[in-house]
């Protein structure tokens, strides 16, 4: 039952009219480089081409730090972390267990304060939670018990009161269908799937149309063959309302499927070791072998130390006042694509 009727209800979900639940049009449209050595850019040059283009920034994380206080310390689960994250994006934070990505997330979504640094979302300082940036967890519990899943997607928009309840339940009913579960709508979760359970939590999220779609490692607690069909269909959503998405994993294979930007934390504290392009691949490229050779490198680069600069005393050395090199890890030898554009850690 973890596949529930998703695939056997896409016929149905493609027949709901768009005019039921139209998305915002402030969005921009999402550029997409073909794969090529001539035509690939690295995350740095697309974030330039946006900039040439007056396209700024969505999502803006300025030098932010968080600090966890214990009764005998203050944890640091982040350090100065700076991205760039525009609209229509599938940004994606990746990074081993304690890196502080999902840290980082909640910071977006408003529940944790920088200690320092800000955020910013269309320019304006966040400062708590907000009907502009929606979570969903990985927990499958995330949905009161009581209420059928049509409830479950109509409560958030019925307590913003941004609709009255009649438009609430036809874009609650518009968007249940989307996610293939509309002959499940006065289901209980008792009664769904763990994989369902998230159908409908997306289903909530999309229902609020917010500016960000924030999303916690959603799909890390279900298993495999259900896990990449919530890929699948999460990226045909995509397809179809270009929501901005911020994306937790610490899965390499999930970043690269289910992003077009990757940025690469280090742990302890985190900070921002990479920023990958990963357009050019999708479901169907996981056994090519530029996929398999760009999750190479970005293992390395999340688990082998970073380059140091040489020794003063080394023969070619650079004197110590000179500044550390920009690190950059580039396809050069082999001309695989996509590029990279590696950020060097300022402490």
């Amino acid at each position: 039952m973890a596949g529930g009727h998703w695939h056997t209800d896409l016929a149905e979900a493609a027949a709901v009219p768009a005019a039921v639940m139209p998305w915002p049009t402030h969005a921009a449209p999402v550029h997409r480089t073909a794969v090529g050595q001539e035509a690939a850019a690295s995350a740095a040059g697309e974030a330039s081409a946006h900039a040439e283009h007056g396209t700024q920034p969505l999502l803006q994380v300025q030098d932010v730090s968080l600090v966890y206080a214990t009764a005998r310390q203050q944890v640091r689960a982040t350090h100065r972390v700076s991205l760039d994250v525009f609209e229509g994006d599938r940004f994606v934070l990746l990074g081993a267990s304690g890196c502080g990505k999902s840290s980082l997330l909640k910071a977006l979504g408003g529940f944790i304060t920088p200690a320092e640094g800000q955020i910013l979302l269309d320019g304006q300082p966040v400062h708590g939670p907000g009907p502009d940036r929606v979570v969903v967890f990985q927990e499958f519990d995330q949905l009161p018990p009581w209420k059928t899943v049509r409830e479950n997607v109509m409560f958030p928009l019925l307590a913003s009161g941004q609709l009255p309840r009649a438009a609430v339940r036809e874009r609650a009913d518009a968007v249940i269908a989307k996610v293939g579960l509309a002959q499940f709508a006065d289901a209980h979760p008792h009664q769904l799937s763990g994989g369902m359970k998230q159908r409908v939590a997306i289903a909530r999220a999309l229902a609020m149309q917010p500016r960000v779609l924030l999303m916690d490692e959603p799909f890390a607690a279900l298993d495999a063959l259900t896990r990449r069909r919530m890929q699948e269909e999460l990226l045909a959503l995509w397809e179809e309302f270009r929501f901005t998405l911020v994306f937790v994993t610490h899965s390499i294979g999930e970043a690269l499927v289910v992003g077009n930007r990757i940025a690469i934390l280090s742990p302890h504290p985190g900070r921002v070791r990479a920023e990958v392009n990963s357009h050019a691949f999708d479901l169907a490229s996981q056994g090519s072998e530029a996929f398999q050779a760009t999750a190479q490198r970005i293992h390395r680069l999340l688990f082998e130390a970073p380059p140091v600069a040489a020794s003063p005393t080394a023969p070619g050395a650079q004197s110590p006042s000179a500044a550390p090199p920009v690190r950059e890890a580039r396809d050069l030898a082999d001309g695989l694509q996509p590029t990279w554009a590696t950020m060097p850690v300022s402490l």
